[in-house]
């Protein structure tokens, strides 16, 4: 996977301002619902908001990196219990 360079970092961080979360990950964590709910989503959208509820920063953050790591997503930017994704879309 090819690292984006800062000038286009910005560009998706502005392009998600208007963003809602399209998926929500619970008290539960990461189920494989949730895995295929952001395959499906990653697929449709490529730029996509992820929140995390229920969990503590250091392991908000594990979770979101592993998420980008196993989509292969690039995690574009982590604030609060957002987590902001991109992967260029295979069509």
């Amino acid at each position: 996977m090819k690292e984006l360079t800062q000038d286009q970092r910005k560009h998706f961080i502005k392009l998600s301002h208007d963003l809602h979360p399209v998926v929500r990950i619970g008290n539960k964590g990461l189920t494989p619902a949730v895995d295929n709910e952001i395959e499906i989503a990653l697929n449709a959208h490529e730029l996509i908001k992820i929140k995390m509820i229920g969990q503590d920063r250091e392991q908000r953050s594990a979770v979101l990196k592993s998420i980008g790591e196993a989509h292969s997503a690039h995690l574009i930017q982590e604030i609060g219990m957002i987590g902001l994704f991109y992967r260029k879309s295979e069509q």
